[in-house]
């Protein structure tokens, strides 16, 4: 089924801005970060100054560029955000946002945008935690501060590279019956790997009960109960023997240093979702040395690693690692089948 990573992809450029991919901070209560800015009033405007909603996403972002806010959690700059947050304000799904941004905005609907905007400001919040939502391939989820906010290159390399066509890794998502996802989180990816292969049941672990709690809510929401099944525990630890055609994970890979420097924004996710160990690799050393164990032959693993590329094929030169590039990102995924490993 897995096609062997033997292939080349191009080479990775110069490792990105910080806000490209985010490092993993340490958890923050949602009630006493918010009750810092529940008195936080947004400027005074005068009628009419601004009037559409593209009037109200240049405002924003004028005003995060004045405050030196932090885009890397699902939006990677002040434009998106400032669409994200609007669109969420008028309940509008991304997709339409431009239908109708040059739509007039109510008084009462510019109030609560204001507010907001304020709010992701004073706070220092990601987005997605004052909505209690963000969207992976156009598919919403609910998120608050139990897990991180998803922003993970996987739901895309589901859409580019596992679809049966000519780059595709596998011969056709039809026949991919069991999926693994680790370190789920939210349950995003496992939702998305539902929805890539029509066929397979999805078991999703995570080490953190109140993460699951939030993945349970997901996967109630999207109605896969019957398909995604949710464990706690390490890795691969409540798994027993099990065999599966396909294992991803976004696993924790920041390292000592990029804990140490993180910006206010990433300090409000949860610690343990990030942070790798000294030089980034605890959790993924333990990954590669036991996915095999957990893989059918055909199988494979799809792993995101950020920029520790370097310090992988370093430590790991005999594995013949596939790099993938999506639209945002160069090489921090890789692929290898079951057979390599």
């Amino acid at each position: 089924m897995a096609k062997k990573a033997t292939a080349k992809t191009k080479k990775a450029g110069k490792p990105k801005a910080p806000t490209a991919k985010p490092a993993k901070g340490k958890p923050a209560r949602r009630g006493a970060a918010l009750s810092k800015v529940a008195a936080a009033k947004p400027p005074k405007l005068a009628p009419g100054e601004l009037v559409t909603l593209l009037d109200f996403v240049r405002y924003a972002v004028s005003r995060f560029a004045e405050a030196g806010v932090v885009f890397a959690h699902g939006t990677t700059d002040p434009i998106a955000e400032a669409v994200f947050l609007i669109g969420e304000t008028l309940h509008l799904h991304p997709d339409q946002f431009e239908m109708f941004a040059s739509a007039r905005v109510t008084a009462r609907e510019a109030a609560a945008i204001l507010g907001l905007i304020e709010r992701r400001i004073a706070a220092r919040l990601p987005a997605a935690y004052l909505v209690n939502k963000i969207y992976m391939r156009g598919v919403p989820f609910y998120v608050d501060e139990r897990v991180i906010v998803p922003r993970s290159y996987i739901g895309e390399l589901l859409d580019t590279h596992f679809d049966g066509g000519d780059t595709s890794l596998i011969d056709a998502p039809e026949a991919v019956e069991r999926v693994l996802d680790l370190c789920t989180g939210s349950g995003c990816l496992a939702i998305l790997a539902a929805y890539a292969f029509p066929n397979a049941t999805v078991d999703a672990v995570d080490l953190s009960k109140d993460a699951l709690a939030v993945a349970t809510r997901n996967v109630a929401e999207h109605q896969l109960d019957d398909r995604v099944s949710l464990y706690q525990g390490d890795l691969f630890g409540p798994l027993g023997e099990e065999r599966y055609d396909l294992i991803i994970t976004n696993p924790p890979y920041v390292d000592a240093d990029g804990m140490a420097s993180l910006p206010a924004e990433c300090r409000a996710e949860p610690a343990m979702a990030f942070d790798g160990g000294d030089d980034g690799l605890t959790i993924i050393r333990r990954i590669l040395a036991e996915a095999k164990d957990h893989l059918t032959p055909d199988g494979g693993l799809l792993c995101e690693v950020g920029r520790c590329r370097p310090q992988i094929e370093d430590e790991f030169p005999q594995l013949p690692l596939l790099w993938l590039d999506s639209e945002d990102s160069e090489a921090e995924v890789f692929w290898i089948a079951a057979a390599d490993l």
